[in-house]
């Protein structure tokens, strides 16, 4: 403790900033592919906030999920943790999963929580739910919860309405399963949601809870993890027909309003210089939406694929007077932002085994990284198989790939779940400096590429010998009777879960 709050205090004097402790506002984008952003290229994306957080702020050019899917790169950013030690695999969990995040796992949360700090979750949780609501933010160190306890597709979406006036969501959603429901702390209180206020609830509940935690002197963590632009998109008014971009670009540009209330209430409050922000994405775009499911630019493929463009995402960093201007091709991920947190705070650790390491000195000095390599696990994870790909400085090695039906539709024959399971040996690698795409593999038989071949399969022995997974809560199943229903006692479910 006694090292980590004189880093905190050298950190204060170094910035010249407030002798109260940092205020963390980290957004957390769905789906959202590494080229959807105008501040990384898209020519018809409107987002003039998170633009500017980039034009003021730190842009990284190398800044990693853990997983190619929702569930598991949620469980790795709030811990620290790669997803196979939390037990977050494989694939998702779902309304009436059994298991969650385990409650003896540590989130950013529970870190600050002990220093005094208010802290809040608005938007999607999808960490479980659990009986009695045991896996719900208020039993993993938030103070308030105001959102979906899960994905807001995973649930019959026929019959709802997406953008004003009143035109239906696109597709079917999940069927035969309850509605999905809007839920505050651990209380229902709308089923099902209404898509088109529910961006205007959310921002004034963070406005609340940011203007309440001011008033009263205390420092506060809000993690907003949104929606948008998960399938199915939608917006309300102040968002709807107002892109270039059709439903995606309306909804993606709601978000970025969202995101321009809270900037906008961190200013009124006088906090603004005294809040690190911080946004990224939880995994690359759902290319099967076609231009409904985002885009990845430069970059080989999207979600459910360990390619670049399934985890490799937009990120920024933001503190008015601490974090100068620029951009930064230094390597970091989700896994980081916990360790940093609790740097800057002055923090205890978790006294179990991180994969995370602190990224201050990229963000104050924009120095070099102190992350050596980025491990890529699929979405269904073995023992058997181990990780899929190691990132190492700029040399990326393959040992397996395989598509997925979320990048499906794409010409690329390698993205698709067409594309099956296949073992490299040696492992297919690629510069990605110079090849970002991964389109060209490099020839093995020289001797230097030899040299980074074995410095690779050490990384990957080392980081392998050290993992143990965790049992498996998306392998304890489903129960129907642990959907959530306002209305528990009524009949038939689930269509009678309603109010």
């Amino acid at each position: 403790m006694g090292s980590s709050c004189f880093a905190f205090f050298g950190i204060l004097l170094l910035c010249t900033c407030s002798a109260s402790p940092p205020n963390f506002v980290l957004l957390f984008a769905d789906d959202l592919g590494f080229g959807d952003l105008g501040c990384y290229g898209h020519p018809s994306s409107l987002t003039p906030n998170l633009d500017r957080l980039a034009a003021e702020g730190l842009r990284f050019t190398d800044f990693y999920s853990t997983c190619p899917v929702c569930s598991p790169s949620r469980a790795s950013l709030l811990t620290g943790r790669y997803q196979t030690r939390s037990g977050i695999y494989p694939g998702v969990l779902y309304p009436g999963s059994i298991g969650g995040l385990p409650l003896n796992e540590t989130t950013i949360a529970e870190v600050l929580r002990p220093l005094g700090y208010a802290t809040a979750v608005i938007g999607k949780w999808h960490l479980g739910l659990g009986h009695n609501g045991m896996f719900l933010p208020t039993k993993q160190g938030f103070d308030h919860f105001l959102g979906i306890p899960y994905s807001h597709d995973m649930g019959p979406c026929k019959n709802l309405t997406c953008f004003p006036p009143d035109i239906k969501c696109y597709g079917l959603c999940d069927i035969n399963t309850v509605t999905v429901p809007l839920m505050q702390n651990e209380v229902i209180k709308q089923q099902p949601v209404n898509f088109l206020d529910l961006e205007r609830s959310y921002s004034d509940f963070a406005t609340n809870f940011i203007t309440t935690s001011v008033e009263k002197k205390q420092p506060f963590f809000l993690y907003y993890p949104s929606h948008h632009t998960h399938y199915p998109q939608y917006a309300g008014i102040g968002a709807a027909g107002q892109s270039l971009r059709g439903p995606f670009g309306d909804s993606l540009l709601e978000f970025d309003n969202t995101v321009g209330h809270l900037m906008a209430t961190l200013e009124r409050t006088g906090v603004i210089n005294n809040t690190l922000v911080f946004f990224t994405s939880d995994n690359g775009p759902e290319l099967m939406r076609m231009s409904r499911g985002g885009n990845a630019g430069p970059l080989k493929c999207g979600k459910g694929t360990t390619y670049e463009g399934g985890m490799r995402e937009p990120a920024i960093a933001y503190w008015p007077g601490i974090i100068k201007p620029g951009v930064t091709h230094e390597m970091a991920s989700t896994l980081d932002i916990l360790p940093t947190l609790a740097r800057l705070a002055g923090a205890e650790l978790p006294q179990v085994m991180l994969d995370g390491v602190d990224m201050t000195d990229i963000l104050v000095k924009q120095g070099k990284s102190k992350r050596e390599a980025m491990i890529f696990y699929p979405v269904d994870p073995s023992e058997k198989y181990g990780l899929f790909a190691v990132r190492l400085g700029k040399y990326k090695a393959h040992f397996y790939t395989q598509g997925a039906f979320h990048s499906s539709t794409t010409p690329d024959k390698d993205c698709p779940e067409t594309a099956v399971f296949k073992a490299h040996d040696p492992p297919l690698i690629f510069d990605l400096e110079a090849d970002p795409c991964e389109h060209y593999a490099l020839p093995v038989d020289t001797p230097d590429i030899q040299s980074v071949l074995q410095q690779v399969k050490t990384v990957k022995e080392q980081f392998e010998s050290s993992m143990v997974f965790g049992e498996s809560q998306v392998a304890k199943g489903t129960d129907p009777n642990l959907e959530p229903c306002c209305n528990p006692e009524c009949s038939p479910k689930p269509s009678c879960c309603q109010c």
